[in-house]
């Protein structure tokens, strides 16, 4: 079985700035992880992330938010999604 792409969306904003979001299912766990979900969410504007959270072989879930990143502790892509646009939206005031 392959990876599966689950939810894929681009939102482009009039002040230039990108939400893209990709959630997959994946047959096994990426390494560093134990669920079969794969992801790369993704806040800012070409060139520049101010908001993401992805996991990657090695590095497992993790956050990225105003040039630093932390662990990040996946539970379910509702929650995921939940703490993605909390994050969005402190960076753009709510809107």
């Amino acid at each position: 079985m392959k990876a599966e792409l689950l939810f894929h969306e681009r939102i482009d904003y009039d002040d230039g700035s990108i939400v893209e979001m990709k959630i997959w299912r994946v047959p096994s766990p990426v390494p560093s992880t134990t669920h079969g979900v794969k992801y790369s969410l993704f806040y800012g504007r070409p060139g520049v992330r101010d908001v993401g959270y992805d996991n990657e072989r090695g590095k497992g879930d993790h956050r990225h938010f105003k040039g630093a990143e932390t662990p990040y502790v996946f539970s379910t892509v509702e929650q995921l999604m939940n703490d993605f646009w909390f994050d969005v939206r402190s960076l753009r005031g709510g809107k």
